[in-house]
């Protein structure tokens, strides 16, 4: 069965209820706490707060995938439902679990769960189509978050650490640190022990915390580059590749700053006085960027800054399309808008 957002929490709240249960899709971090909490649901914990018994759950990966059908119609020798947890998940698994679920079991509690791990299965892949095609079997879509989702999801980590995050603090976090759920996790846990597991994080605390990590590392190089600093952005750009970032939070990043700088250099072509247009911008520029921020006024216009905004967009369209090298179109549009505003600088007056 194909699980919807909607019936997704049943599914979490009793695994149990089904056979075999898939997670699927692009974000790894978001698939693999899914399928943990899943695992930790069925089994239980035990009076140290345990829940890896190892009479009770298989772990395979890639190299022990034809063990399969063996763990899943082995029995406890404890006593319990056991659980078979299998990553790199592939439709060679389809024989396997065709002839697990061929077998009628006398007792519900008997049966062995699988949680299957898998990452980016086609629409028509074997797998899924016998996982989305039968009752007893769930399949649950994992993608990136964006937007509002995400944000609820931030704040949702926080508040379970009995932490409130301010709301242009929770949107610069948003706009920062990408979609990739393991990421995510491991910033918010770190904000929260920065709080002390009580009180508010503000937009400062974020800065202080989250500001040389991850992918925040898309902030220095969207600055580095529209003041045409090509060798910082590169270099900004790489660090966060490298930390797993995708080509859309890449395009999503550069298109925030350059919205916002069009917005502050159209308010300062209305006649509005600096220190008043920067004020307007909600997060406002972090104040160690400010001087970046006001170098990069100064080189780009308007019109320059509206073009480049249609670049941009129309390049995310690109990274989408299936094989499209995004990364290195990525790559090539950093280095363009570096360039860009390097030759602005040295022909100041002149417009693009």
């Amino acid at each position: 069965m194909k699980i919807d957002a909607k019936t997704l929490s049943r599914v979490m709240a009793n695994p149990t209820a089904w056979r075999v249960i898939l997670f699927h899709g692009d974000d790894m971090g978001l698939i693999q706490e899914r399928a943990q909490a899943v695992v930790k649901t069925a089994l239980g914990q035990d009076k140290n707060n345990k829940s890896d018994d190892p009479f009770r759950i298989a772990i395979l990966d890639k190299e022990t995938h034809s063990n399969l059908e063996e763990e899943a119609t082995a029995l406890s020798l404890i006593g319990g439902r056991r659980v078979v947890r299998v990553r790199d998940s592939a439709d060679s698994l389809v024989p396997a679990l065709q002839a697990v679920l061929a077998i009628e079991s006398h007792s519900a509690s008997q049966e062995t769960l699988v949680v299957l791990e898998a990452h980016s299965l086609p629409a028509r892949s074997k797998l899924r189509v016998l996982m989305e095609e039968r009752k007893d079997c769930a399949s649950v879509g994992c993608y990136p978050e964006e937007g509002r989702t995400l944000e609820e999801t931030m704040a949702q980590i926080l508040k379970a650490r009995h932490v409130d995050i301010q709301p242009e603090a929770l949107r610069w976090l948003s706009t920062q640190l990408g979609s990739h759920r393991a990421i995510i996790r491991s910033e918010m846990e770190k904000l929260a022990l920065y709080a002390n597991d009580s009180g508010t994080i503000t937009l400062e605390d974020v800065r202080a915390c989250i500001g040389d990590s991850g992918q925040a590392t898309l902030e220095e190089a969207a600055f580095a580059a529209t003041e045409g600093k090509r060798i910082e952005a590169d270099r900004a750009l790489e660090r966060a590749l490298a930390e797993g970032t995708g080509a859309v939070p890449v395009i999503r990043a550069f298109l925030t700053h350059i919205q916002r700088l069009r917005r502050v250099r159209a308010a300062l072509e209305s006649g509005v006085e600096k220190t008043a247009a920067l004020k307007t911008l909600r997060p406002p520029v972090f104040f160690k960027r400010v001087p970046s921020f006001e170098r990069a006024l100064s080189i780009w216009t308007v019109p320059a800054l509206t073009q480049e905004t249609t670049t941009w967009q129309a390049l995310e369209v690109a990274c989408k399309q299936t094989g499209a090298p995004d990364l290195l179109l990525c790559r090539r549009q950093v280095a363009t808008l570096a360039a860009r505003a390097a030759y602005n600088f040295k022909q100041k007056g002149r417009r693009f």
